[in-house]
């Protein structure tokens, strides 16, 4: 009987931690003026609308997570950084309609908007995961690479990963590989919708459970 008891008590106590232990997540999206550029006669921003509103659908609905866009208000505007959804749960419809109304415009502030992403998941108190999809080379921030590691050092588990959208700049690429690299993230590119999904996929999934702790007496 006693260890029937401590069995279902070890287990109980699992089920919490699972999900205390996701970091909270927010989706950073490009809405500079190059995400107007096309593919397969298909603007880049209405590629990403579609693709996020299929990936919010399987999103876990645990999941805490939010929406920060940049370059979508201003032209020629480094500032231009907003946070439309803040990280909850069962946030996925907001996030559709939000990201359905961008209307790209401006520069591309990439890293000040994964910084902002950061600060608003308290990232120095609690585990906190960016989602970064841009199209082109940091134009505002001086060095993605320092900040990256700044985040890193300073975060209690800070981790941003990066897809890199229809991006053809070597130099652009090594900033995104930087970011997600010097986090501990993944960078994935993808030059079509197919493969834009299969990255926020793979990327967004939940972390295998960890085996369920079994108390013997």
């Amino acid at each position: 009987m006693r260890f029937i008891a401590a069995f279902f008590l070890s287990f109980c106590l699992s089920l919490p931690a699972a999900a205390q232990d996701r970091a909270s997540t927010i989706l950073v999206l490009d809405g500079s003026g190059s995400m107007w550029g096309q593919i397969d006669g298909k603007a880049k921003i209405t590629i990403a609308q579609d693709v996020i509103s299929d990936l919010l659908q399987t999103f876990p609905q645990d999941q805490a997570l939010g929406l920060t866009v940049y370059g979508h208000r201003r032209k020629g505007d480094c500032t231009d950084i907003e946070t439309l959804v803040h990280a909850g749960i069962g946030t996925q419809s907001a996030i559709s309609r939000a990201v359905n109304a961008i209307k790209p415009k401006g520069k591309t502030p990439m890293t000040d908007a994964v910084i902002a992403s950061a600060q608003s998941l308290h990232y120095t108190e609690e585990k906190a995961t960016v989602i970064l999809v841009s199209d082109g080379i940091e134009t505002c921030h001086p060095d993605p690479c320092a900040a990256a590691r700044v985040l890193e050092e300073t975060g209690v588990d800070f981790t941003a990963h990066v897809i890199g959208f229809d991006v053809n700049d070597p130099d652009a690429v090594a900033q995104m590989q930087c970011l997600a690299t010097e986090t501990g993230g993944t960078f994935r590119a993808a030059d079509d919708a197919g493969e834009l999904g299969a990255a926020l996929v793979e990327i967004a999934a939940p972390p295998e459970p960890e085996p369920m702790p079994v108390t013997i007496t």
